[in-house]
């Protein structure tokens, strides 16, 4: 990608934020230190019980950024949508607010968007490796899980991908901004990825780093999402618009 290319672009940045205290102003420096495009940044706390409000609003930011507080807890879906009004980028990016995901695959997410070869990339934790010798997950078990719910999401949806449910879905903002959301928790992914399908949309998938978290470190989904997601991929792809 050619400099001035990329430096033509904005990339807004959603970070949905829930008891993030620990890692959220890493994040932050982390995003501010991708200085090769322009940057907006969107935060939503979803009601935090810790310091993590205190700690973003009082974070010299570098970019445009934009605060938003829920006055209750409504989920990772519920700030994306909250997020959506205010996404003035080219390009819009889900960012979790733990350090799982690195900002610093974000040139090579938004490259196939800036060269007007696709109009959605997702950031695959497995694309180019072997899946169940993958230390980068917390376990077995959810390298499992996520790969059997990305099979299912194949199937449903007449796709190809590895990681389904990955974090990193990168936009195009007309697509995203058509994208009508209604999901408020984790499965804003299977709608996403379903209605996505429906458009005809297709999407590419690029090799990301990862690094998960356990639910001693404060991961917060659970397999009742698991059981959410699967049944969302069904309700998207054949009794909802």
């Amino acid at each position: 990608m050619k400099k001035n290319i990329i430096s033509s672009h904005k990339l807004t940045i959603i970070i949905p934020i829930f008891n993030e205290e620990r890692t959220i102003l890493k994040l932050l420096e982390k995003i501010e230190n991708q200085g090769f495009i322009r940057k907006q940044i969107i935060l939503v706390d979803d009601f935090s019980s810790d310091n993590s409000l205190k700690k973003i609003k009082e974070y010299k930011f570098k970019s445009e950024y934009k605060i938003i507080c829920h006055k209750k807890n409504l989920g990772k879906g519920s700030c994306i949508i909250s997020a959506k009004p205010f996404a003035n980028g080219d390009i819009i990016i889900i960012q979790d607010a733990d350090l799982e995901y690195s900002p610093n695959d974000y040139k090579k997410l938004i490259k196939p968007i800036i060269n007007k070869n696709f109009n959605v990339v997702y950031g695959s934790r497995v694309l180019g490796r072997d899946r169940y010798n993958n230390k980068n997950f917390s376990s077995v078990g959810r390298i499992f899980f996520n790969h059997i719910l990305t099979i299912f999401s194949n199937i449903i949806n007449n796709q190809n991908l590895t990681d389904a449910h990955t974090c990193y879905k990168v936009f195009e903002k007309k697509v995203f901004k058509n994208l009508k959301l209604e999901q408020k928790r984790f499965s804003f992914c299977p709608e996403v990825t379903t209605k996505l399908s429906k458009k005809k949309i297709i999407i590419k998938e690029v090799p990301i780093s990862y690094y998960g978290r356990s639910y001693n470190e404060g991961k917060k989904i659970s397999y009742i999402d698991g059981l959410d997601a699967i049944y969302n991929l069904i309700k998207y792809r054949y009794f909802k618009k």
